[in-house]
């Protein structure tokens, strides 16, 4: 019963940073917008999608290569300018800047560099978590405001198929997953299930392992729940009685960043580029808020699968019930199927 209750905490801590996520995107995207950081001219053509789908996989075709010739620190060293980069972006926004030089918000530059540092030094679960949390709301929001409505729809169906298809089909996902693990960055996000559990003395589980019960982890768009110990070998009659077997016996759960982010676009995108005149909850638009219930609706799907003990590709159930969520609200709200789905000005 314990261990049960330590897993609804740690499934409550990932619904936590996802929330998070969505409400940090939904925050910034206005003064993002003022501070001129939109990526794109036009943010309603459906090219950037591609564009953006094309960087991904070719991000994704690189780090299989650094792992693979063992130059993955030069990959950990990316991956933390982009956090340190990305949180540069969110502080320059939010922290007046009271001390200038050279025109850069000093405060700002040290934060974002002290949030570098303490990826470099000391990247322990709650670094990873809370790097990857300002990393994930600063990408939605900026991704928010570059892709309207129809790029958006359009990123998150291809990123939903590609997910399937790289971890039930080809598997590198999982090849992916298991050398990122080891580079301690916030390409994952970390939930541990008990008071002691420590990212930096925690021994990996293997995604690419046949034996379900040796755990499984997670990479962008993958979700899993991983056994920082190796399992000990059983018969099939030694399988119900032993406790390292039970999936519900595991010390950490681990989620890919990329599944927070991907399904943030959209909300931040439906919020941002939401006719005038919609209706509103709480200030934020219907169909932005619908959602995020969506996703929070695959998000409880998805945890219940990957806690029977394997790992499931993320982006189809989260992209999915987020887009159904976004529909139904902007349907709802008075907008037409085609205006919703950013259809008219190619009708």
């Amino acid at each position: 019963m314990e261990r049960r209750w330590r897993l609804v905490g740690g499934c409550g801590l990932i619904a936590g940073i996802f929330l998070f996520v969505q409400l940090g995107a939904l925050a910034l995207v206005q003064p993002f917008d003022s501070a001129g950081y939109q990526a794109v001219e036009d943010p309603s053509d459906p090219t950037n999608s591609l564009m953006y789908v094309g960087a991904i996989l070719a991000a994704t075709a690189v780090m299989l290569l650094a792992f693979r010739y063992d130059v993955d620190q030069l990959i950990r060293g990316l991956i933390v300018f982009s956090a340190t980069w990305l949180s540069l972006y969110v502080f320059q926004v939010l922290v007046p800047p009271v001390l200038t030089y050279a025109g850069l918000n000093v405060v700002a530059v040290a934060l974002a560099l002290g949030l570098g540092a303490a990826l470099l030094l000391y990247p322990e679960w709650y670094v990873i978590d809370a790097s990857g949390a300002v990393m994930g709301a600063a990408a939605a929001g900026l991704f928010g405001i570059s892709f309207g409505i129809l790029p958006a729809l359009v990123l998150l169906t291809i990123l939903a198929v590609y997910d399937a298809i790289s971890v039930y089909g080809t598997e590198h996902m999982l090849t992916l997953a298991s050398g990122v693990m080891d580079l301690k960055v916030p390409v994952v996000l970390v939930i541990p299930l008990s008071l002691s559990y420590s990212y930096l003395d925690a021994t990996m589980p293997d995604p690419t392992a046949e034996d379900e019960d040796e755990g499984e982890t997670a990479a962008d768009g993958e979700a899993a729940v991983g056994d920082e110990n190796q399992p000990t070998e059983t018969s099939d009659d030694e399988a119900d009685t032993d406790d390292h077997a039970d999936p519900l016996d595991r010390d950490a759960l681990f989620i890919g960043l990329g599944d927070a982010i991907i399904p943030s676009v959209l909300v931040a995108s439906a919020a941002f580029f939401a006719p005038s005149g919609i209706g509103t909850v709480l200030g934020v638009p219907l169909p932005a808020v619908t959602a995020m219930v969506g996703t929070y609706l695959g998000l409880a799907v998805l945890l219940w699968m990957v806690l029977k003990g394997r790992a499931h590709a993320g982006l189809p159930l989260l992209n999915g019930g987020t887009i159904a969520g976004y529909v139904l609200g902007a349907l709802v709200a008075g907008m037409g199927l085609v205006d919703a789905l950013g259809l008219a000005p190619y009708l």
